[in-house]
């Protein structure tokens, strides 16, 4: 690159954001460097990316195999998601190599990934706008303003109207039953049930023919397995997998630019900036290491993206010694996610459904929702068996169901894990469960977030603490919440309905720890550093009001894309 550069723009993460940022801007004949600390599945250049070090980096789609993807992505749960040893860890690509550590004050967990591809390997895809109303109440920007750019993103993908199967249908009953009406609306002021609008592709054309070769399909679209979260590989090429995660979809889109290189085992430790009397201090290069050598190397470049997401972009920032800012890590949003499930009759089901399973194992993971503006949403949502099991039974705050004694007014039977000779009968019923996953609305908290650990430090820096505490509103309307889902699921039927009541930190939708309009501009570049922009979920200004980040968090990568093609690039723009 000219001026000593190595590259335009650097990207710090090739998850959620950073793929986004990176084909917009290498679109724009903007020359991208990509640094992402974990592996690269389904890629010729590495071949077996968690036995070996592989290549230095990618940029083009002709190193894309669909094979090697479908035998790295395996149905095994512990293979993929076990979150100190699966391929969809929080670690390096060696999986000899314990976990890269967070300390989560209250015993927590995190739910993310490193890879390219990011936490979205293991998401379900939902990709639900934000609530109008969030918006209103702290962002700097407008949502009318957003619009063409969730449009953007929604063509991109794309993201569709799921299909439902029989959980969704028997979750659909129970909402009429309980007077929550229908809706189409993508821009929500209302509470209502709908399909699903999710980053997946349209029903496989193939998959009712009784010769369908499911291992070896080359036809386009969805199987309804119930595998999503577990790593979709379903197509006939890696560009045209079902299940839209930023490595089958942004990835190959920003590849087939021709300005894009992805170089994956490669932390990056440090950002570095320089200083000049018309700018002040900029951003101007960054170290990182390499996974497994442990060598660092440094890269410069005019323009530094930040997208290492809502724990790893303030730690990045703390570790580097940038300005001091009382937000940077500051107000940390998770949805305090929460489950409801309730186990069925065979009798009720045949009488609802005309068949007598759930089968919450058949379709995509989650393909509806209700929403509800005001309090959060919630979805049906099913998986294999030792994943649910983990999810509706396996982890509460309130410890085993025996210590707690459920008074008359609330809506559930037990609340708590689930263990022993009730965990075993209530998994022979895993087939006539159904389950809802809870996304409450939560307030920006400046005593909730990410700082660093004072002593303890691992290969990238010192290691990053979480902290997160409910406030009485929070609980309020998490509790209202759990109570609507509860009572769905006992008016569709169910004999008995369990509360898991998950710690408040148990972390998927992690958001918010470096706001927009409090540590970067409108543009989404930081106050203090120019030439510095962040594009994953931390900078999402609040919770969006509930619904999953993704979408939101990929129409701002989009906007700040074309903010820095304004900014830095103009020539490229003519």
């Amino acid at each position: 690159m000219n001026n000593g550069y190595d590259a335009d723009v650097i990207i710090i993460g090739a998850g959620g954001g950073g793929a986004v940022a990176a084909k917009e801007l290498g679109e724009l004949g903007i020359h991208v460097l990509v640094l992402e600390a974990g592996p690269w599945y389904g890629n010729k250049q590495w071949p077996e990316p968690n036995q070996s070090a592989g290549g230095v980096g990618s940029s083009s789609n002709e190193d894309l195999d669909i094979q090697l993807l479908k035998q790295q992505f395996t149905d095994l749960e512990d293979d993929m998601n076990d979150s100190a040893t699966g391929k969809f860890r929080w670690g390096p690509a060696n999986r000899d190599i314990s976990s890269w550590r967070r300390i989560n004050q209250n015993g927590g967990f995190t739910w993310q990934s490193a890879g390219v591809g990011g936490t979205t390997l293991l998401y379900y895809a939902n990709c639900p706008r934000a609530y109008p109303e969030s918006f209103e109440r702290d962002w700097p920007i407008s949502y009318e303003e957003m619009i063409p750019y969730y449009e953007k993103v929604e063509n991109t993908l794309p993201v569709r109207q799921a299909t439902g199967t029989s959980k969704e249908d028997l979750f659909f009953y129970g909402a009429r039953q309980i007077g929550i009406p229908y809706i189409q609306e993508q821009n929500l002021t209302i509470p209502g049930y709908r399909l699903q609008p999710n980053g997946i592709l349209s029903v496989n054309p193939m998959l009712n023919n009784p010769n369908f070769d499911l291992k070896n399909n080359q036809a386009v679209g969805c199987t309804l397995r119930g595998h999503c979260v577990n790593g979709c590989s379903v197509g006939p090429n890696v560009g045209s997998v079902a299940k839209r995660s930023t490595l089958v979809s942004y990835v190959p889109y920003a590849l087939a630019t021709g300005n894009v290189e992805i170089r994956p085992n490669t932390f990056v430790v440090t950002i570095h900036t320089n200083e000049n009397q018309e700018e002040g201090v900029y951003a101007e290069r960054v170290t990182c290491r390499n996974t497994w050598t442990g060598e660092t190397s440094e890269f410069k470049a005019k323009v530094i993206i930040l997208s290492a997401g809502a724990i790893e972009s303030p730690r990045l920032w703390l570790n580097s010694n940038l300005p001091e800012n009382e937000w940077v890590g500051k107000g940390l949003t998770t949805h305090m996610i929460d489950c409801v499930s309730g186990i069925f009759e065979e009798e009720d089901l045949m009488n609802i459904l005309g068949m007598s399973d759930v089968k919450p194992y058949v379709g995509q993971n989650s393909a509806g929702r209700v929403d509800y503006p005001g309090l959060g949403s919630f979805e049906p949502f099913g998986s294999s068996p030792g994943l649910y099991a983990s999810m509706i039974y396996g982890i509460s705050h309130k410890g085993y169901y025996f210590q707690n004694q459920v008074s008359e007014e609330e809506p559930w039977d037990r609340e708590g894990m689930v263990v022993g000779e009730l965990l075993k009968e209530f998994m022979l019923n895993y087939r006539r469960t159904l389950s809802i996953v809870v996304f409450s609305d939560d307030d920006v908290n400046q005593s909730n977030g990410i700082t660093l650990d004072p002593e303890r430090m691992d290969e990238n820096g010192f290691i990053p603490i979480i902290h997160y505490e409910l406030s009485e509103s929070d609980a309020i309307r998490r509790d209202k919440l759990n109570g609507i889902a509860a009572e769905l699921l006992k008016k569709a039927g169910a004999k008995t309905v369990t509360r898991v009541n998950w710690p408040p930190d148990v972390c998927a939708h992690i958001m918010s720890t470096m706001r927009i309009g409090y540590v970067t501009d409108t543009n989404c570049e930081a106050y203090q550093v120019k030439r510095l922009f962040i594009a994953d979920n931390s900078v999402l200004c609040n919770g969006l009001g509930g619904p999953n980040p993704t979408l939101t968090t990929q129409a701002l990568a989009t906007r700040t894309a074309e903010k820095i093609a304004w900014l830095y690039f103009p020539e490229r723009l003519n």
